[in-house]
């Protein structure tokens, strides 16, 4: 011990920033450049940050998670690579420049150092030095090389496609973007409109990123469904429509469908408003052209479609059915079809389906049932007022009458073929990755358009293609296109005057490789080949459920491309991945509706709620998901500053399973804070306590604590190892052993607690051991396997099934023993009340069970 008695109380204000500078002067959390092999790697990452300014809760509880991982696995003897970086570029830098008359790189960086120092001071033991901005040169000027790589190799394409258009902001949005029909910032009504636009190929690995998916073991299920949804690979059959008179250069309409075995219930044919024969109708019919233009602008997520009404227009146009001779059926323009999915061309069977019921019945449109649902009989069967989607034998089919749904699907794509009116086909959901954003705050594409030469690569020589500084936001639209230099060039090609690209990158773009680029974040090419095959693929990423299907697709495909670009050898980029809850707080309203923050309420005993500092009642709601809107959120800073970082950490972690959303409170948090100082008192007061009694109960405590809390952090179970220290901390607590075996259960206690307190943990260390080495540099306890044999056994005694006692026996008392000592309990003899015994039932080590 120190020869200066420690504090009385924990003094975590001084002790977590010198711990942090011990950490960060010894170099504790540097990662090597590539790991030379004499320990294994891990390489744990969190989804990086997008520097809004401040950190929320949300950030603690995924950074705390991944810092556990980190420091587990470092005292477990891998080489760990854990960096920090930030996801910089995107529209809420470029809209703090209009709204505030600031740059968006100086918004960018000055948000990034804030969050920067929040983060610190949560002692993460993060490489520091790995760190990196998608918005600096020398990151993006990297991605333009990637780019200009896969658009060699051809997984880039250049092609026209119809987007949604904000006329106000004069850029393109996301369906998410687009809520009733209008453009999420601006409020302007949005417009559909074709464009040229860059895209990645990312159909050409559907098949491979879809089977893949039976590799990821370490991935959550749900996950995994998600992206299998989403990539969307089903069978089904083309079928060409021949139209009856030829319209817009068409004599045919092609449609994709998965249910051939339904054509004999066909209605009607639908197209998407941006399909040739609805621009043909539009030519000729103003009403078809006012309706085509209302489909336009609508939302195009497929939630927009679904909760919308299903409305149509009849073109006038008819299409001859592939089996039914002499039988024409009416073309619709619909607003629940997509020209982006399948070919832009539905036939309608009302029927089988929800959707087409819905339309047809709006319509008056025929409905027919061609599915015969097991036990009904063909002559009497009849809808009821919805479509039948479930399975059945067909009938009113002619030739498929009688077959089941699988026969019948096959059996009519062998007709169309032979008719050679379509054919079977395996269709995919999935959709090329469109990637050209008009916004100056994003990664500039680096080709070049030359009226002689086409489009032209920027030479690799001349990047970082810069974004300029002096731009003018006072201009809706681009700001790149009114620029009034930047993107005039000279053709690297044929040295005529030309123009750069003026479109950015989608931001999910900077996102889907920075994980490869941390391996060698300084490299003058995109990556090192050493370090990256040395480092990937990421062993545990961590993030929100939210990006489970985009980012990590996106993060899917981009590995396979830079695999074939030569860049790395790995396919999959996380190997495994962990999706945390969401953290969830109470909400309250004022009594003129105004959502307040929590550090605005005062809670009452009664449960009820006054406006902090006033009488005025507060509506409490429900518990959800922390939000800026409805302001129940904590600052963290605040959290820490008032109870500090280890407290924040252990909260995060006690609460709930990490993969459940968790809710704040105020009284847990205090609890956690009790239990730091608590745990820093068992140390500090060692030499105070006496105790003369056995070492060996207090020392199995603290390994079957060892064995027990390892488990729990190789399978995420971080509520379960808090719960095992607590369990530790009490065994400490009630112990009547001398000072040198609680000594060495405090120390063990430290160091299991040092991947969730770091600092408090350094703080007991150097309490127990001053001047030795760190807590972060030491190996993970080994518990000892002698200590953790059971000694007793507990054995329940029934009589007639039910429990009269409990014996604690000796390990290996033998059966006579266990028997006449149930026999001799008091309540056993109350209940066998004099009656003989006839049968003696004993499960060793668990139960006797005495039948009279």
């Amino acid at each position: 011990m120190n020869d200066a008695s420690p504090p009385a109380r924990y003094d975590f204000a001084a002790a977590e920033p010198r711990w942090q500078e011990a950490w960060e002067s010894r170099g504790c959390f540097a990662a090597p450049d590539v790991p030379d092999g004499s320990k294994p790697k891990y390489y744990v990452l969190e989804m990086f940050p997008y520097p809004s300014g401040k950190i929320h809760m949300g950030h603690v509880r995924n950074y705390t998670l991944g810092d556990v991982v980190a420091r587990y696995k470092r005292a477990r003897g891998h080489a760990v690579m854990h960096p920090m970086g930030w996801d910089a570029f995107g529209l809420p830098a470029e809209n703090a420049a209009r709204e505030r008359g600031i740059h968006p790189g100086k918004w960018t960086y000055d948000n990034i150092a804030n969050m920067r120092a929040e983060l610190r001071r949560m002692g993460l033991s993060l490489d520091w030095a790995r760190e990196f901005a998608t918005c600096d040169p020398e990151y993006y000027g990297q991605q333009q090389a990637l780019f200009l790589d896969f658009l060699k190799a051809g997984l880039v394409e250049r092609k026209r496609s119809w987007v949604n258009w904000d006329p106000v902001d004069g850029t393109v949005l996301a369906n998410e973007q687009v809520i009733d029909g209008k453009g999420w910032r601006s409020g302007a009504p949005v417009e559909k409109r074709e464009l040229s636009q860059w895209f990645f190929s990312i159909t050409k690995y559907a098949p491979e990123l879809l089977e893949a998916l039976n590799t990821l073991d370490r991935w959550p299920e749900r996950v995994r469904t998600m992206q299998a949804n989403w990539i969307g690979r089903s069978e089904g059959a083309r079928v060409r429509f021949a139209l009856a008179e030829p319209a817009a250069g068409l004599s045919e309409v092609e449609v994709f469908t998965t249910r051939p075995d339904t054509l004999f219930g066909m209605s009607f044919l639908a197209v998407a408003a941006e399909h040739p024969l609805a621009a043909a109708a539009a030519a000729r019919d103003p009403k078809a052209a006012a309706f085509v233009a209302e489909c336009r602008a609508m939302g195009t997520s497929e939630a927009a479609i679904e909760q919308a009404e299903k409305r149509g227009h009849d073109t006038g146009f008819r299409v001859a059915h592939p089996f039914i001779e002499g039988a024409t059926f009416p073309v619709w323009i619909a607003n629940f079809v997509l020209m982006e999915y399948g070919t832009g061309a539905i036939f309608g069977c009302p029927g089988h389906d929800e959707r087409d019921f819905e339309f047809a019945s709006k319509y008056a449109l025929p409905i027919l049932p061609v599915v015969l649902p097991p036990g009904e009989e063909a002559a009497s069967f009849a809808l009821d007022g919805a479509a039948y989607t479930g399975d059945g034998t067909i009938f009113n089919s002619r030739f498929l009458d009688g077959l089941d749904v699988p026969s019948a699907k096959r059996r009519a794509i062998e007709a169309l073929e032979e008719k050679g009116s379509g054919q079977g086909v395996v269709n995919w959901r999935l959709r090329d990755w469109g990637v050209s954003r008009q916004r100056y705050w994003g990664c500039p594409i680096p080709v070049i358009h030359c009226e002689a030469c086409g489009i032209v690569p920027v030479p690799k020589d001349q990047l970082p293609v810069r974004l300029p500084d002096d731009v003018d936001f006072s201009k809706p639209g681009n700001p790149l296109d009114h620029h009034p230099s930047w993107k005039h060039v000279a053709c690297p090609s044929c040295g005529a005057a030309a123009r750069r690209e003026t479109d950015t990158c989608d931001t999910f773009v900077d996102s889907s490789w920075y994980f490869a680029r941390f391996c060698s974040p300084r490299a003058d090419i995109p990556v090192m080949r050493d370090a990256v095959d040395a480092w990937l693929p990421v062993d545990q990423y961590i993030g929100g459920i939210e990006h489970a299907i985009l980012h990590l697709l996106y993060s899917r495909f981009f590995t396979r491309a830079m695999s074939a670009t030569g860049h790395l050898k790995v396919d999959e980029p996380f190997a495994g991945l962990f999706t945390q809850g969401m953290v969830q707080h109470e909400s309250y309203k004022s009594q003129d509706g105004a959502w307040l923050y929590p550090e605005e309420v005062e809670r009452r005993p009664d449960g009820t709620a006054l406006r902090r500092g006033t009488n005025e009642p507060v509506t409490v709601g429900r518990v959800e998901a922390m939000s800026k809107s409805k302001r129940n959120t904590v600052d963290p800073g605040a959290i820490i500053g008032r109870y500090g970082a280890d407290t924040a950490r252990w909260f995060i972690l006690s609460d709930n399973p990490p993969e459940r959303d968790m809710e704040w409170s105020e009284s847990g948090v205090a609890g956690a804070h009790r239990f730091v100082q608590r745990v820093y008192r068992l140390a500090a007061g060692l030499d105070a306590r006496g105790g003369d009694g056995p070492a060996r109960p207090l020392q199995q405590a603290a390994h079957r604590a060892i064995e027990a809390v390892t488990t729990a952090l190789e399978t995420f179970a971080f509520n379960v190892a808090v719960a095992r220290l607590y369990e530790l901390a009490n065994a400490i607590e009630a112990s009547d052993a001398g000072v040198e075996a609680r000594r060495e259960a405090v120390a063990i206690l430290a160091r299991l607690m040092a991947p969730m307190m770091p600092h408090l943990a350094e703080e007991i260390w150097s309490i127990l051991h001053p001047g030795e080495e760190l807590v972060a540099n030491l190996p993970w306890p080994e518990a000892d396997p002698a200590l953790l044999v059971a000694e007793t056994m507990t054995i329940a005694v029934q009589v007639l099934g039910k429990l009269r006692a409990t014996l604690t026996l000796p390990v290996g008392t033998p059966e006579e023993a266990v028997l006449a000592a149930a026999e001799a309990e008091e309540n056993v003899q109350r209940a066998i009340a004099g009656r003989p015994i006839r049968k003696r039932i004993h499960v060793p080590g668990r139960i006797v069970n005495l039948v009279v």
